[in-house]
């Protein structure tokens, strides 16, 4: 990121992030431009719309044109809110890689997919893959085109689920070119075993996966050149100096390190290795995705950041 992103882009030093620091409901919140409110943990939709039900609503794309790509399983009600006035309707297709993977596997049980398939500190809820589920997976191996026999070669190759997810996005973008996608990577959640060494292993993997996003944008003929990027974490990680965290491993005191992070964005029309140091919102992610995408995101509370439009 710092020697071949941030040249190509402009760089937000300090995105403030003032609500729940729990992964799933700081992601639905950047995902609605509001602060989500509910348990962390609850297997809930978001109160608000989501980004890509405004895109979808106001500029009438179908199902197929929005997608979000999703950790673990704690993550599949991402897609929509639920809003009566938006809703199902206009939600994303949201994939769980692993779920794919899962139903590739069966009948060819092995070692060699389990570090792929399991759920990280964060994510306790686990939803079963339910017949209906199934169907529904074996539907989306189809849309994508996505031979199972070629899944599983190609997975037994990936070191994490992050790797597991950007294989997914790179065959979604070739198969559908989606005008919205919107992918987590979780990786970096080692960090809550303690362990420095992997935290440290996971952000280089996330930072190197983010670079191939990136040239694989830049590279295909549907995306180069009219395609914008918008890379930024949730939130921070604890301060080593306050006595009520541990440091690297969680983000339970609500200090300031722990709630300020940053944002890359890279573009057509965007300035080249600019450093925009005043304090914004993580909230300002979906108004500025409305003034470039072209609708209003009209419940979400944050401001269109004028340095990128």
């Amino acid at each position: 990121m710092l020697k071949e992103l941030i040249p190509q882009g402009t760089f937000y030093s300090q995105v403030v992030n003032r609500g729940i620091l729990g992964h799933y409901v700081a992601t639905a919140s950047l995902a609605t431009g509001t602060y989500e409110t509910w348990d962390n943990f609850a297997l809930v939709a978001p109160s608000h719309p989501t980004v890509f039900e405004y895109f979808r609503h106001d500029l009438r794309r179908p199902a197929t044109d929005a997608w979000v790509i999703a950790p673990s399983n704690g993550f599949n009600r991402i897609g929509c809110s639920d809003n009566r006035s938006f809703g199902g309707n206009f939600g994303a297709e949201v994939l769980l890689p692993k779920h794919l993977l899962a139903a590739a596997m069966q009948g060819h049980a092995s070692a060699d997919y389990e570090h792929l398939l399991s759920d990280n500190y964060e994510s306790p809820i686990a939803v079963p893959t339910t017949p209906s589920s199934i169907g529904d997976i074996h539907r989306m191996a189809e849309l994508l085109k996505l031979s199972f026999d070629d899944f599983r070669t190609h997975a037994k190759s990936l070191s994490s689920p992050d790797e597991l997810s950007v294989y997914i996005a790179r065959t979604l973008m070739r198969q559908l070119s989606p005008s919205l996608l919107w992918i987590t990577l979780h990786d970096i959640d080692i960090a809550h075993s303690g362990a420095y060494s992997l935290y440290i292993d996971g952000i280089r993997r996330s930072d190197r996966l983010c670079g191939d996003l990136w040239r694989a944008i830049e590279s295909d003929p549907e995306y180069a050149g009219r395609t914008t990027m918008f890379i930024l974490p949730d939130f921070g990680r604890d301060s080593d100096l306050d006595a009520g965290g541990n440091g690297f491993q969680h983000h339970r005191t609500g200090d300031a390190l722990s709630r300020t992070t940053w944002m890359i964005v890279l573009g057509p029309g965007v300035r080249r290795n600019a450093v925009v140091d005043r304090p914004v919102d993580s909230l300002d992610l979906v108004p500025t995705l409305g003034a470039v995408l072209g609708f209003t995101p009209s419940l979400a509370k944050g401001r269109r950041l004028y340095e990128v439009l």
